[in-house]
């Protein structure tokens, strides 16, 4: 087992949990991905907050790739470890 991590950065909160429902319908993923507010640095408007959808994926079975195409499909992306 390894130690693997996939962040997906979205643009908002609604699509952050639209998402991580269909990772799991997707994708098979069985740990519930974790959603974090990341606040823009500088901004002090809760409207202005990226969202992220951080994927424990212990047995690296995911693909980058896969995730990009995923991501984009709410307008966010995968960020690079």
């Amino acid at each position: 087992m390894s130690d693997v991590r996939h962040v997906l950065v979205l643009p908002d909160r609604d699509a952050a949990e639209e998402a991580a429902e269909a990772l799991g319908e997707r994708f098979g993923v069985d740990e519930e991905p974790q959603l974090v507010r990341d606040s823009l640095a500088g901004e002090d408007d809760a409207e202005d907050a990226q969202w992220l959808l951080v994927v424990e994926d212990p047995e690296d079975r995911l693909a980058p790739a896969a995730l990009d195409e995923f991501a984009a499909e709410w307008d966010g992306w995968r960020e690079e470890p």
